[in-house]
């Protein structure tokens, strides 16, 4: 077992806890978390529990969406043709099918278009724009990407094709010259929320359209699930206007969800409610899947087909995409692995990076991720595509690793993303040039906090705390996800009443937990923590982390305690 620090949140002032909890009737421990999450009134703590879309924000309050609408309407009353363009994975899908239904109901020119993984790269690209111009489009929507394609815009424009950006990630220090950018993190972008992700963006541009066309809204709340698809996907923090989206969102799937969602949802296991981390680990992987092992279309085919019959047969295929994925990130992901275990050099410095030119570039952030869980260290994977080196970065632990990457900018050909999470493109001979300079960038900024695998509580309790009405309060601080995560909690002294078990081929550990005063046996499940086994089946003692879940199986919902990590006391 691999040693976590365990880092207790911010304690929340006892005496507004204690006042909140007698408002809401919930105790003070539970006031305590919402708190701990800035919700610190009877009115926040209301508009919390009950996300309602009464409260987004006006679209026009976001700089440049004035202008992009005044574009879309002049294109409809000209008859122009619309290209959407969008990035290949889940964001940039989503983001995709939802703008190209909505504009397509309302006006029957319009295209789409996702770029070639392999042969365009990410974002806008040379190919994307020829195409547009050999189907006459002269207005192209760009989702989730664009921000930094100065060059293809410049290029668009000597085509007579005139862009609409809508972005999420950083901009540059210069930005493309396009009719319109929708990108709250723009410096001077007076949108009060800056977190949505693409298609969040792509939403808001839709609802513009909705008010200054005087359009009826429900037709496109249709379109909420896909965008909680795409907030679960992109790791944004579920707050603010992405609480709203995403709950709401999540109401849609539950109650007659996108028939390409109903259809993938099939090859998972049935449940009365998904949840957020249901789409990012059944859903959202296929759909990715797509673009990394074929043609991101046909994740829009998937989430605009019209029938579920029509969504069915796209699930099949996509779903047979998913299967090959997990065979190729897990022969790549072991050669990662043997990398570093021979490589002593490579084992003992403060970021990694790999490459191999025979990788397969649509799974190398998948690798990445794996790399961190094994190293806990700023993580590049580089393969080789079209005679580039290529990659995909993971951080860890609050490192800005798009920030480290920047600082190569002088290195690279093209690189884009945010904090956690960003790729990049490089000629060959860069490749050890950038390893060495990354390498100096991560060691002279990253702290040894950052390179420490650690898990934040939220609060001690007994185990006895945990009662049906405690579960029903922590069941409505969902949905869960970045800056909102399900609670973290801390029990000491508790052991196992004899019915413990590796599970999952002996990675896993099942028991049956119990404390000092006598509380009733509760079902626990520690994911990768089968190394314990031994220890806890003999009875020892011991303080636990864990969070509280329902588990679904075979049509049965029982309460379960999901152990994050386990330290013995005797």
């Amino acid at each position: 077992m691999q040693y976590k620090e365990w880092i207790p949140n911010k304690e929340p002032d006892k005496h507004l806890a204690e006042l909140l909890g007698k408002e809401l009737n919930i105790g003070a421990d539970l006031a305590g978390l919402l708190l701990q999450r800035g919700v610190n009134t009877f009115d926040e703590a209301h508009k919390f529990f009950r996300p309602s879309l009464d409260d987004l924000h006006d679209p026009f309050l976001m700089k440049g969406m004035d202008i992009a609408v005044e574009r879309i309407i002049k294109a409809i009353k000209k008859k122009e043709t619309i290209m959407i363009y969008g990035d290949y994975d889940v964001d940039g899908t989503s983001a995709v099918a939802l703008v190209w239904m909505f504009l397509s109901k309302i006006y029957g020119n319009v295209l789409f278009y996702i770029p070639d993984r392999y042969n365009e790269g990410y974002g806008v690209s040379f190919t994307g724009i020829d195409r547009a111009a050999e189907s006459g489009a002269t207005l192209m929507i760009a989702l989730d990407c664009g921000i930094k394609a100065v060059d293809k815009v410049a290029y668009a424009n000597t085509k007579n094709i005139d862009f609409i950006i809508c972005d999420h990630h950083l901009p540059g220090s210069e930005l493309p010259k396009a009719i319109a950018i929708l990108n709250p993190k723009q410096a001077d972008c007076p949108y009060p929320f800056k977190e949505l992700p693409g298609c969040g963006i792509g939403f808001k541009l839709c609802q513009a359209l909705t008010q200054k066309m005087n359009l009826e809204m429900p037709p496109l709340l249709e379109y909420l699930d896909l965008v909680a698809m795409a907030i679960g996907a992109d790791i944004v923090p579920i707050v603010g206007e992405n609480r709203i989206l995403t709950y709401n969102g999540l109401k849609k799937l539950k109650e007659n969800p996108n028939h390409g969602f109903r259809a993938l949802l099939e090859f998972y296991y049935e449940k009365p409610f998904y949840e957020v981390s249901d789409l990012v680990f059944s859903v959202g992987p296929r759909i990715n899947a797509a673009g990394r092992m074929a043609h991101g279309s046909e994740a829009v085919q998937l989430m605009a087909a019209s029938t579920l019959d029509d969504a069915r047969e796209h699930a099949k295929l996509i779903n047979s995409r998913n299967t090959d994925r997990q065979g190729v990130d897990k022969t790549i992901t072991a050669d990662a692995l043997d990398m570093m275990l021979n490589d002593t050099a490579l084992a003992s410095k403060k970021s990694t990076v790999v490459y191999n030119p025979l990788w397969h570039k649509g799974v190398v952030g998948i690798v990445a991720s794996r790399l961190i869980e094994k190293y806990h260290k700023p993580t590049i994977v580089l393969c080789e595509s079209n005679g580039k080196a290529t990659g995909s970065a993971r951080s860890v632990n609050d490192f800005d690793i798009y920030n480290a990457i920047e600082q190569c900018a002088d290195l690279l050909e093209q690189f884009g993303g945010h904090q956690f999470a960003a790729g990049m493109t490089m000629t060959l001979e860069n490749v050890p040039l950038f390893i060495d300079k990354f390498e100096k960038v991560v060691s002279n900024s990253i702290t040894p906090a950052q390179l420490m695998p650690s898990i934040v509580y939220d609060m001690e309790i007994p185990i006895s705390r945990i009662t049906p009405k405690f579960i029903g309060v922590i069941n409505q601080f969902a949905p869960f996800g970045p800056h909102n995560m399900n609670p973290v909690f801390l029990s000491r002294n508790v052991w196992d009443t004899g019915y413990a078990k590796q599970v999952g081929n002996g990675g896993h550990l099942s028991m049956n937990i119990t404390q000092a005063d006598g509380t009733k046996p509760m079902r626990a499940i520690g994911f990768g923590l089968g190394d314990a086994y031994e220890n806890v089946s003999n009875g020892r003692s011991f303080d636990m982390l864990y969070t509280i879940e329902e588990n679904h199986f075979n049509g049965n919902v029982a309460l379960q305690l999901n152990v994050k990590d386990l330290k013995f006391t005797n």
